[in-house]
């Protein structure tokens, strides 16, 4: 350069420096003009040595900056070649301490590539992270330049980027060259997406705000150029972009808001178009096919002598058919876009892990929800990533998030619940069948449509005559399942420990369907789940326990007699050393189970498990709570009915089951005798009650069952005791029943109830039976069962007897509990010595037997207090209130 032209590029104003690149403009535009490129490029040389690299001299390297901006403008159309020289240092300028040679850089840059056009995207690169870095810039006027430059080359990019080709990559062909080359032999264009996807990768993870907005600006430009199919590329990037969505700044969300919305947009634009041309494709393939059955059949019927004009026909109409075929098959924007749906999907379910970033979590689901309608075949196999984070995502406190989930939830599980398990089984029964039942049965509805193909194909394939089953119509079967069951199921265990009661709920919910899709793959009795679905049990929730139990019981229902034994005895166990769930949730376990199960198999596996129970006390429980449940469940009013029908031998075999288990409770026992209308039976309970400690606990049983027998349950046995000729038994049960109680509120009820109806049993209306004419009336439960044609009835009470001695005698020496109250343990004998209940056929040793003849004996006629003196307890009858009576 020229000793003045130095001297004022080196200046401190920036006027002169001005005057100098003015200067230079006109020298390099002259040597341009004569083609003295050597000299160019000395001139380059010293501006890029001497000015724009010396680091220690602001001047200079200002100087340097316009005066390559000054050479670009001045070399014109030349300028491509000499890129290379002038853009390296300007970009080294970039990254200055000053921040005025950081805003000269851009200016320079900027004149530069206003001169390059699509040249400068040779640098697009390069270009791009400078200005990455300086949007983020502390000097206002550097931000402000770094904008404009951003601007031009946006433009640039908008007009070039999917067509411009570099000059220095563009051969020199003559017009025979040109007519030989192959159409898709194209050179490279001067911008390469697939180079920049790498640093779009690498700086979407930034932090700082502008950073951001620069970068969702850009993707947005690069994604609104057709030819560049930025959505192909979205994987490498949608993860950053969903953590923008996490910031606190507001543009930085609605920006990026907006960019995801157009990128869903057009997945869903492109997964339309590929819907339509298969559609269409099909439609012509089937129009096709069907001609040439009719071509086919119609030559069937012509001569030999007609085929060769048929023929012609056929080939002249399959040129028809190829000509409109290539005329529709017309391109259309997005039909080669190829979505990654998979690599989309691991990266919005590994969002849903991010429970503190609420907005990315709520887009990842709004996102979903969309894949579910466009691919559900692609979003199964991460059914259970999904579920792990979607469940407590429905127990948010955000209410969008609960909606969004919910909405996730309830595709998801409609598309699972339309897939078709077990394939191989319903393919070979379908292949089994004539060609006419497959068309007939064919299910109408969207969901079944979805797979209609493949299960086509796959039973051509099958079929022994590949070419009639082409002429078959296919049947329309749901899609197979490609679902983890184990992993899912995996996933849904361990929600159970979740602390929201919604995602419980959920979770047990999703098992229930799944089992009853796949039994044989959900739920094995060695696996894991079900002692998780046995602890659950113990959940607070009732609906928890509701679901659970509503699970439990559907597996116990599907599975085999064993697998339900196991689940009885695991329960039981679960109820024995857990005696808090046995107290506080154990009858709404038991009456759950006989809601969905029958209520006799279950009473009938747990009596067998009781019998079998070593730890006496806890059958004792077991065998109080399952009493109580039967006298008083809604649920199992039809097993109380069962009962009281000991005439069959069903129901004699189920009374005797209950019985040998019940007698571990002698409260328990004598109401199930009730139950069964076996009055004499439980009156010769009764005595052998005189033997037992009456501890508290048996009392308060004793003072239970009293209400229960004033309860709707015993109407029946209220009513009989209006027929005391027909039950004297019965009377004989109530009273002994008041001997055992303490003088307290049950006492005084019990009385009340047998004072009101005890002088109906002495009221002669009717002549009393002689002794030796047999009485129809005289009529028990046991006696009936011993009459004739019963002498080989299933219940021998006897043996009954016997059990329940043995069992009591045996809790008695396993466990003493002592203490009575008031007239206590030593006195109840002697009160069951009263008069009217000594039976006098029962000796001192040995169980009582029953009473031959149970006529009620005489008395004289009641006085004030009805019936309640006689059989009243030592020191006057409760009907006094406390009075002493009259000597």
């Amino acid at each position: 350069m020229e000793p003045n032209v130095q001297r004022l590029l080196n200046d401190k104003l920036y006027d002169k420096r001005k005057v100098g690149a003015l200067e230079l403009e006109r020298v390099i535009r002259d040597l341009v003009t004569v083609k003295d490129y050597s000299r160019v490029q000395a001139v380059l040389d010293q501006l890029c040595n001497e000015y724009a690299y010396a680091v220690h001299q602001p001047h200079a390297r200002n100087g340097g900056l316009i005066g390559l901006a000054a050479a670009a403008i001045a070399l014109g159309s030349e300028l491509p070649r000499y890129l290379e020289v002038i853009v390296p240092p300007v970009l080294a300028c970039f990254t200055d301490q000053d921040a005025r040679v950081r805003y000269y850089a851009c200016e320079a840059m900027y004149n530069i590539a206003k001169v390059a056009k699509g040249e400068i995207l040779r640098y697009f690169n390069f270009i791009f992270d400078a200005l990455c870095k300086l949007g983020a810039d502390s000097e206002l006027s550097v931000k402000n330049g770094a904008e404009l430059l951003d601007r031009l080359i946006k433009d640039i990019v908008s007009e070039s980027a999917a067509t411009y080709v570099s000059v220095l990559e563009s051969p020199a062909y003559d017009d025979k060259e040109l007519d030989s080359l192959d159409d898709h032999a194209e050179p490279p264009t001067a911008f390469s997406l697939p180079k920049f996807i790498p640093l779009l990768k690498e700086r979407v993870w930034v932090l700082n705000p502008f950073t951001r907005t620069f970068l969702v600006g850009w993707i947005t430009l690069l994604d609104s150029i057709p030819d560049l199919e930025l959505v192909t590329y979205l994987p490498e990037f949608l993860g950053g972009l969903l953590k923008f969505l996490g910031g606190h700044n507001p543009d930085v969300h609605a920006a990026t808001q907006t960019c995801l919305d157009k990128f869903l947009n057009e997945i869903k634009r492109i997964a339309r178009v590929k819907k339509g041309l298969a559609d269409s494709r099909k439609s012509r393939a089937d129009g096709k096919r069907k001609r040439e059955e009719s071509v086919d059949s119609g030559s069937m019927r012509l001569g030999p002598d007609d085929m060769e004009e048929t023929g012609s026909t056929t080939v002249a109409d399959d040129d028809d058919d190829d000509g409109e075929v290539s005329s529709e098959d017309d391109w259309v924007p997005g039909q080669d876009v190829q979505i990654n749906y998979k690599a989309i999907l691991e990266i919005l379910t590994a969002t849903l892990d991010s429970p503190l970033e609420e907005d990315s979590l709520q887009e990842s689901l709004r996102w979903i929800i969309a894949f579910l309608d466009i691919c559900p075949e692609e979003v199964l196999p991460f059914t259970p990533k999904i579920l792990a984070h979607l469940l407590p995502a429905m127990a948010s406190g955000m209410e969008p998030i609960r909606q969004a989930a919910a909405r996730v939830n309830t595709s998801l599980m409609e598309y699972v619940v339309s897939l078709s398990d077990e394939p191989e089984t319903n393919h070979n029964h379908q292949a089994s069948r004539a060609p006419t039942s497959l068309a007939v049965e064919r299910p109408d509805g969207a969901s079944s449509t979805r797979a209609s193909l493949s299960s086509s194909r796959e039973l051509e394939m099958r079929s022994p005559t590949p070419a009639q089953g082409r002429h078959t119509p296919a049947p329309s079967v749901s899609p197979q399942a490609d679902l983890d069951y184990a992993a899912a199921v995996n996933s849904l265990t361990l929600l159970f420990l979740n602390d929201h009661e919604a995602t419980r709920v959920a979770a047990l919910t999703w098992l229930i369907m799944l089992h009853r899709k796949a039994p044989r793959k959900i739920v094995a009795f060695n696996d894991g789940t079900f002692p998780a679905l046995l602890k659950t049990l113990s959940d607070p929730a009732e609906a928890v326990v509701t679901k659970d139990l509503q699970l439990l019981s559907q597996i116990s229902r599907n599975s085999e007699d064993d697998y339900f034994s196991n689940f009885m005895v695991n329960l039981l166990q679960l109820f024995s050393t857990d005696r808090k769930l046995l107290e506080t949730r154990g009858n709404l376990i038991i009456r759950q189970l006989c809601t969905t199960l029958s209520a006799e198999r279950i009473y009938r596996i747990l009596a067998e498990c009781i019998e079998k129970e070593e730890d006496l006390e806890f059958a004792s429980i077991m065998v109080q709570n399952l009493n109580n449940n039967l006298i008083t469940a809604p649920e199992l009013a039809d097993l109380r009915k069962r009962l009281r029908n000991l005439d069959t031998k069903d129901g004699q075999t189920f009374f005797v089951a209950l019985f040998r288990s019940w007698c571990y409770n002698a409260v328990a026992t004598f109401s199930l005798c009730l139950l069964a209308q076996a009055y004499e039976a439980a009156y010769n309970l009764l005595q052998i009650f005189a033997e037992l400690e009456m501890t508290v606990n048996i009392l308060i049983q004793i003072d239970k069952l009293v209400q229960l027998i004033e309860s709707p349950v015993f109407t029946y046995l209220r009513l009989q005791l209006l027929e005391p000729e027909k039950y004297p038994y019965l009377y004989k049960c109530l009273y002994g029943l008041l001997m055992l109680l303490p003088q307290s509120s049950a006492f005084a009820a019990l009385k009340n109830r047998l004072n009101s109806v005890s002088s109906i049993g002495y009221l002669h209306i009717t002549p009393r039976p002689s002794a030796t004419t047999p009485s129809a009336s005289n009529y028990d439960r046991p006696n009936r069962l011993k009459g004739p044609g019963r002498e080989e009835g299933l219940i021998r009470w006897d043996q009954l007897l016997e059990k329940f001695r043995s069992v009591q005698d045996k809790a008695r020496r396993a466990q003493r509990l002592g203490g009575g109250l008031d007239e206590g343990p030593d006195f109840s004998e002697l009160r069951m010595e009263a008069p009217g209940l000594r039976d006098p056929s029962r000796s001192n040793q040995g169980p009582p037997v029953p009473q031959k003849d149970p006529a009620p004996a005489p008395s004289p006629a009641p006085k004030k207090g009805g019936l309640g003196r006689p059989f009243g307890r030592l020191g006057g009858a409760v009907a006094g209130r406390g009075k002493r009576p009259q000597a």
